[in-house]
């Protein structure tokens, strides 16, 4: 990825550049000192003047009103705030008519910026003090006030905080009053921009130490640049949150959001004190020290699926290169790329209008459709349609082209999502929520409805991260997720009545992906790099998932790597600086997770003695008794050595009744409950009640003889001897009540037992033998 610079033979302004604004993708304002307002338009490559200011007007910051206001869509930005040396801020239409001149601070305001909403603006001036401001410029609060010039400042995402400097430090300051303040030194000398992005909440710093640096929203460190020869006089976040730019004297930087550099320009600008990123993130224009305005456009972006490799050459042209044959082709755009997906045997791409997706078999004969709106922030594929995310929702195409859905959910912000917030599967739609961000809302790919009963995804901690697999069964789709204490999780989507049950697979996990061939999942745990062959195995035996998992040191990729992708048995991890590391999994989990769907038992076992590890057996194990096939859970389990386990199945195998079978199974999974209810069902009380006696499960073994009125006395029998077993006394209140006057007979009890075995049999035999007979007819 580089940057593609075009700057004027001569500038248009007579003095420094002071800032600039887009009002769209192709339409620009600047402000400098000659007091003029020069408007730029890049399409046609006209420049035209605005207004002339008063001469005692030296303009300092603009930001436009936001687009998005709620219900109410505004196609383009209709007026914007201008701050000044003269100590007030001017709010400016867009034909350049001053609406409202507003005296601010004593000497000059030095930064003003909107909210996200448009519902207040926040300035800050020499004299050291912070305010809020009404729409219309009506003071609502002073938030604070400190001895030092205010050089920069920015909202937090949920516009509820906001982020200024103090000479050397950062200080977050929340709009409510008595909310705690985050005070932190983060550079040695005076701060000079800050930028905090709405989408991965990350801060840019930039100082006259001449160095920019990256920190989470907690005041941590998350990358500190090399100091350059001359202070870093600007700072921005592109819209989507996956790059920034960094300008200082005669130097402009494209950076990835975790910090290392793509590109380095030198444009002959001077300092550049000022850089915006048009709405779709494509373009980047400098305001200059020298009178000029730079702007720079984000080319040489790569894709990589298998053996293809697609690059963005120019703004509207992109070759794609088959490494296999070295073929090339060339695709031609009718406007500008703005976003891009390769994955899946396509290619999907958006430009300002519409939308083309490619098959990687035939790059000829793009399928084209028009787009509601131009700026496309995010683009995620699945194996059988792909999803679109803009400023006006979300919305699943097919890669025909044809509409499928567009989930909703109350107080959702498309601007804020991105690819670890929201996740895409064959059949489900995961979001995760920022206003409550312990949500994740599940919605139906075909309907765009909430899944299930509507019940919302909850987990007791933030969640950071979601992605769901991509395989299997709709019924049986799981969903990984890294919380705030980050740690993987893992539950099933399909959310009926019952609650489902959130289980941690893992802890100090950075960053997750599924595999797109199969339902493999890898991570970055603390010092290692760790898959999960089978994750299923938490549901079926949680004590043989060690013995499922892939671990190798991760130290060589060094501090905060991110997957990439995973696609096939490849995993693709990027390291933090920017370079990419390959690493290949065994391949034979992958062909035994397609037998296993494929029901090829006999295949599975044969791969598993070929292969000879015990991760492949203790996988075939748990994908056996999660398929209930006891046979080759058996022969898996003695490869493994679980001999206890070997001779519970065998005690499985020997029992009357296939509800007694399955209700055996379900226990073996932990699932004490469920086989209870399959016991109860099929009017197998006394197993029902004999399953919780072997738990020791007491209270519900005698509540479950009280409410069917039979067996009392076997439970009080049982008991009456677990205790003795223990030389202990009964003092269960209930117990003593129901063994009052009651003596315990045992050949009684063992008479009843041996009916109820028997009655058992019968029942089993009768239905074989109906079965048999309807078979025959």
């Amino acid at each position: 990825m580089r940057l593609k610079i075009s700057l004027l033979k001569e500038p248009k302004h007579q003095e420094l550049v002071s800032c600039v604004g887009w009002t769209t993708a192709e339409e620009l304002y600047s402000c400098s000192d000659d007091h003029q307002i020069v408007k730029w338009n890049l399409l046609t490559s006209e420049t035209s003047q605005i207004v002339k200011l008063p001469d005692d007007i030296y303009p300092i910051d603009l930001h436009w009103f936001p687009k998005s206001l709620g219900i109410k869509k505004q196609t383009q930005a209709e007026s914007f705030v201008l701050t000044s040396s003269d100590g007030k801020f001017h709010l400016i239409s867009k034909l350049g008519r001053v609406e409202k001149s507003v005296e601010a601070h004593c000497g000059a305001v030095l930064a003003g910026r909107w909210n996200y909403e448009g519902t207040a603006l926040v300035t800050v001036g020499e004299d050291g003090q912070i305010k809020i401001w009404s729409k219309t410029g009506m003071l609502r609060s002073t938030l604070a006030q400190q001895g030092t010039p205010v050089y920069s400042v920015a909202w937090g995402p949920d516009s509820e905080k906001v982020l200024y400097t103090a000479g050397k430090q950062l200080i977050i300051k929340p709009l409510q009053p008595n909310a705690k303040v985050l005070q932190w030194k983060a550079h040695d000398g005076i701060i000079l921009k800050v930028d905090w992005n709405s989408v991965n909440d990350l801060i840019l710093s930039a100082g006259e130490d001449c160095k920019y640096k990256v920190w989470d929203s907690y005041g941590r460190l998350l990358y500190n640049s090399q100091p350059h020869e001359h202070p870093i006089t600007s700072v921005a976040w592109a819209p989507d949150g996956e790059l920034f730019a960094v300008g200082s004297f005669h130097t402009l930087r494209l950076c990835d959001k975790t910090g290392w550099s793509y590109a380095l320009e030198k444009p002959n600008t001077g300092s550049i004190f000022n850089i915006a990123w048009s709405i779709d993130g494509t373009q980047i224009a400098g305001a200059c020290g020298n009178g000029h305005v730079v702007f720079a456009h984000v080319v040489e972006q790569r894709w990589e699926w298998k053996n293809f490799q697609v690059t963005l050459t120019k703004r509207r042209t992109m070759q794609v290169r088959n490494v296999l044959n070295d073929a090339v082709d060339l695709l031609e755009f009718r406007d500008r790329v703005i976003k891009a997906s390769l994955n899946y045997a396509h290619l999907v791409v958006s430009t300002s209008l519409q939308c083309y997706v490619f098959s990687t078999k035939n790059w000829n004969t793009p399928l084209i459709f028009d787009l509601k709106e131009g700026t496309v922030s995010l683009i995620l594929q699945a194996e059988r349609h792909f999803l679109l995310v803009d400023g006006g929702g979300i919305y699943l195409y097919s890669y025909e082209g044809r509409f499928i859905s567009s989930p909703k959910f109350p107080g959702m912000r498309t601007d804020i999502l991105n690819a670890q917030t929201v996740s895409l599967s064959n059949d489900t739609i995961a979001i995760k929520d920022k206003a409550d961000e312990k949500i994740i809302f599940l919605f139906e790919a075909s309907t765009g409805k909430p899944l299930g009963d509507g019940k919302l995804l909850s987990h007791k901690n933030e969640i950071l991260e979601i992605a769901l697999d991509q395989k299997g069964l709709t019924n049986d789709r799981k969903i990984a997720f890294i919380d705030k204490n980050r740690d993987l999780c893992i539950t099933s989507v399909k959310r009926f009545g019952k609650e489902e049950q959130i289980i941690k697979l893992g802890t100090m996990v950075h960053t997750l992906a599924w595999s797109d061939t199969c339902n493999i999942l890898c991570g970055l745990q603390d010092t290692r790099f760790t898959v999960w062959y089978y994750p299923n195995t938490v549901y079926v035996d949680r004590d043989i998932l060690p013995k499922t998992l892939y671990e190798r040191d991760a130290s060589e990729f060094s501090k905060n790597p991110h997957i990439v992708s995973f696609v096939g048995n490849q995993v693709t991890i990027r390291r933090a600086d920017g370079s990419l590391v390959h690493i290949s999994i065994s391949p034979y989990p992958a062909i035994l997770h397609e037998y296993v769907s494929s029901s090829k038992w006999e295949d599975a076992v044969r791969l598993c003695r070929f292969v000879k590890e015990q991760t492949m057996w203790a996988c075939l194990a748990a994908m056996a008794v999660a398929n209930r096939d006891m046979t080759t859970a058996e022969i898996a389990y003695a490869a493994i050595g679980e001999i206890d386990k070997v001779q519970y199945i065998n005690s499985i195998k020997e029992l009357p009744s296939k509800e007694s079978k399955m209700a055996h199974i379900l226990m073996f999974s932990g699932n004490i409950q469920e086989a209870e209810m399959v016991l109860l069902q099929a009017g197998l009380v006394y197993q029902a009640i004999q399953i919780n006696i072997n738990l020791y499960n007491w209270e519900r073994a005698l509540e479950l003889a009280v409410k069917y009125k039979t067996h009392v006395d076997t439970v009080l029998a049982y008991r009456q001897k677990f205790l003795e077993t223990f030389g202990k006394q009964e003092t269960n209140k209930r117990y003593l009540q129901y063994a009052e006057g009651l003596q315990i007979d045992w050949e009684k009890i063992r008479a009843k037992i041996e009916m109820e075995i028997t009655k058992e049999r019968e029942r089993s035999s009768t239905s074989q033998s109906s079965k048999n007979i309807g078979l025959r007819h």
